[in-house]
């Protein structure tokens, strides 16, 4: 291998601190969701989309709007509702009276960080709207495509416990998103520390006020990806991720496994973990460390599995101490 340039490596360490930065400042605004933040610094890396998923009050919205204070990029909201039409997410061509044609207006995908709050309260016919857009980074309106701007992250939320009057999100959508990551109830002393800051003056919506400052942008984001592409694998480690994801497809609890595409998933977040945390290789507990957020929305439990209380993440977890682990 060889040595690492000079000027990459300094380019490398500023976007790695740019990046770390972002956890300190974010945590201005939300308490004790550290791998939650950590995720969406992940998906940015890779190029990809999450799924936060937790009760009501738990701060998901919260945490992608400070994510998006925290970065000098353009962000946009969409409240999913029943009626929002696709149009609505994507744009549309409007008549112009006074040139006598149509132009297009650009819906709110056309943006860096799309904060899509409580997406399964959408019909199916709207969720599928932002299908392309995540997996082409594309929008197509009457035959024409219109490229979305680059970085570009769709951080979607969801009430894992309310179904009335909401729409699951298909597997094939599920599979778009690269990360599903879990917002969990807070600790007693995160809850003190909330209500603490709450009793303070802290007002979620004002984050300016809370004191979030821009400390990463564009520039770091595109550095830290030059950065992690370098990241080596050994050939053991992708041997490992191929055993865990094949191990989803032979498990008596699933009814559906890991495709290639959750391989490819895995190793990649797996190489952005490892160069967050400061190497330029990925050892077999950076695959351990994502494999969770990574695969757990891509597998689907049999039936019986899921009345015996099964959950996705206890089959991985199984899965991960059973697959050995490469010396």
């Amino acid at each position: 291998m060889s040595a690492p340039n000079p000027a990459e490596a300094e380019n490398s360490d500023r976007a790695r601190a740019s990046l770390e930065a972002l956890r300190t400042e974010i945590a201005k605004a939300v308490v004790g969701q550290d791998p939650a933040v950590t995720g969406l610094v992940v998906a940015l890396l890779c190029r990809g989309h999450v799924l936060l998923e937790g009760v009501p009050g738990v701060a998901k919205t919260l945490l992608v709007r400070a994510l998006a204070a925290t970065l000098d990029l353009d962000t946009k909201r969409v409240q999913f509702t029943p009626d929002l039409m696709p149009s609505d997410v994507t744009g549309s061509l409007v008549y112009d009276a006074r040139t006598a044609d149509f132009s297009f207006q650009p819906g709110p995908v056309f943006t860096n960080l799309l904060l899509a709050d409580e997406i399964n309260r959408t019909p199916p016919k709207t969720q599928s709207s932002l299908l392309e857009a995540m997996e082409e980074r594309q929008v197509t309106i009457d035959g024409t495509p219109r490229p979305l701007p680059d970085p570009f992250l769709v951080a979607a939320t969801q009430n894992p416990v309310e179904y009335e009057g909401t729409y699951p999100l298909p597997e094939a959508q599920l599979d778009r998103f690269l990360l599903k990551l879990t917002v969990p109830l807070p600790s007693r002393e995160d809850e003190i520390q909330v209500l603490t800051r709450h009793s303070q003056g802290f007002d979620p919506r004002d984050l300016q006020a809370a004191g979030l400052r821009t400390v990463a942008g564009a520039t770091d984001l595109e550095e830290a990806r030059a950065a992690v592409a370098k990241t080596s694998v050994s050939a053991e480690i992708t041997g490992y991720v191929v055993d865990i994801c094949r191990a989803t497809r032979q498990s008596p609890s699933l009814a559906l496994g890991v495709s290639p595409r959750g391989a490819t998933a895995l190793l990649s977040t797996s190489r952005a973990w490892a160069w967050l945390t400061g190497r330029d290789y990925v050892i077999p507990d950076d695959v351990k460390a994502l494999a969770l957020p990574t695969l757990r929305h891509r597998i689907q439990l049999r039936p019986e599995a899921e009345m015996e209380g099964t959950t996705p993440d206890s089959v991985i977890t199984a899965i991960l101490s059973h697959v050995p682990v490469p010396r």
